[in-house]
């Protein structure tokens, strides 16, 4: 079971094809509310399907090194919540870090081989004196934000700690819709829930909670520093991806996806240069990256939250070039993808075809469109692509007009039946 925002259900239906999987269910939250109804969402829906069911609950962004540990210690995890617990992984300290809230472990658990624990307190992110006595105790461990829960139990401590999260995952479900392989939960119903994590909202009030320690080569990959924490480093300690030239310089994290990156006489740097944007950072301080993103969101400007690459249904368009009254995209259909027919009130846009042969509706005419071959549609003209073959179809789109915004679309025809307030 996947719950993903709205936004992400395409890339998270590619990541899923191409790692061969078929999901129990793929849920759409249509606003964010935070782990805890999140997870009763699921929790009702794998308790249709047994009513004796064991959750194991794993965030996306996080690194398991040793699979085959990890997967040992969800079967041991699973056998403790078959008893009517919440167990939380706890990870072993390798360091006083600061970062993480942490769980000090209690008294082993009977009939489970000294592997699980009453949990006996939780710690908030402690400052580095504190992590360093957390360290030496050697009782406490880093809340990996993993969990192995019990459907029954977790519902029904939910019902008596946060009552509404309940109510609402109950009506998000009950109004639920089917869309393409996705379940959208109903809006109403869902952003009638607290917005809370399971952590505030359960694990931390309930007597059901217990710790399973594990060492799996965990990483919660938070910030840039984590990635060059888990990157392989060179002699130096520098880790690069792209086209890269450092002299003098130690402990760097360089990331380019675009021009060549030069250094000389630095350390412990975050570097990263992607088409739309460049990120310079001390690497201690990856974590406030949260506070640019807090003034580019302030200044109304969107590179916090659209990338040069958006996915949609049909494949995805990738900005190339951006000037006064034009852009410049690649549009990338896949085999048997469809765009909406659609309409721009303030902007023409030129198809040129690259790669395959397009499908081409513009107002009562249609045609096939093949490599090397264009078409110009005037603003005001309904038009559609599609990709009839067997291989994707590539095309420079130029858009040339007074207002080039993602949001001057008319849309009739959508297979995909996406939102009014959706692009493209």
């Amino acid at each position: 079971i996947l719950l993903c925002n709205n936004d992400h259900r395409f890339l998270v239906r590619e990541e899923l094809e191409r790692a061969g999987l078929e999901p129990r269910a793929i849920v759409l939250e249509p606003i964010a509310r935070n782990t805890a109804p999140a997870i009763a969402v699921a929790a009702l829906i794998a308790l249709a399907d047994n009513p004796d069911a064991v959750l194991a609950v794993m965030p996306s962004d996080h690194v398991i090194e040793d699979g085959a540990a990890f997967a040992k210690n969800i079967r041991r995890a699973a056998e403790v919540a078959a008893t009517g617990k919440l167990v939380l992984f706890g990870i072993k300290p390798t360091e006083p870090h600061t970062g993480y809230g942490y769980i000090k472990r209690g008294a082993a658990l009977a009939g489970f081989d000294g592997h699980a624990f009453a949990v006996e307190s939780f710690a908030e992110k402690p400052d580095r004196v504190t992590a360093e006595r957390y360290l030496a105790d050697g009782g406490y461990f880093w809340n990996s934000g993993i969990f192995a829960l019990n459907a029954k139990t977790y519902l029904a401590e939910i019902e008596r700690l946060e009552p509404k999260i309940l109510a609402a995952a109950r009506a998000a479900l009950a109004g639920a819709t089917e869309d393409l392989g996705f379940l959208r939960l109903d809006r109403a119903g869902f952003a009638a829930s607290p917005n809370i994590s399971i952590d505030y909202a359960v694990m931390e009030k309930t007597r059901a909670a217990a710790i399973l320690p594990m060492d799996v080569g965990w990483n919660d990959v938070g910030s840039w520093s984590s990635l060059w924490d888990i990157a392989p480093r060179d002699d130096k300690g520098n880790f690069i991806k792209g086209e890269a030239v450092l002299e003098d310089t130690s402990d760097c994290y360089v990331h380019s996806e675009r021009a060549l990156v030069s250094t000389i006489g630095v350390n412990d740097l975050i570097i990263v240069n992607t088409p739309d944007a460049l990120l310079v950072a001390d690497k201690s301080r990856t974590q406030d990256v949260s506070k640019i993103v807090q003034r580019l969101k302030q200044s109304n400007r969107k590179e916090q939250e659209q990338h040069l690459r958006n996915y949609r249904p049909w494949g995805y368009f990738e900005t190339l070039n951006i000037g006064p009254r034009f852009q410049v995209k690649l549009l990338h259909v896949k085999p048997g993808g469809m765009l909406s027919m659609q309409m721009h009130h303030h902007r023409s846009e030129h198809w040129i075809v690259v790669q395959g042969t397009a499908q081409v509706s513009i107002g009562e005419k249609e045609q096939l469109v093949r490599e090397n071959e264009s078409v110009y549609i005037f603003a005001t003209q309904w038009h559609r692509l599609q990709n009839p073959g067997k291989v994707p179809v590539e095309i420079i789109e130029v858009q040339i007009g007074s207002y080039l915004g993602e949001d001057d679309i008319m849309r009739t025809d959508d297979i995909y039946h996406r939102q009014p307030e959706e692009t493209k």
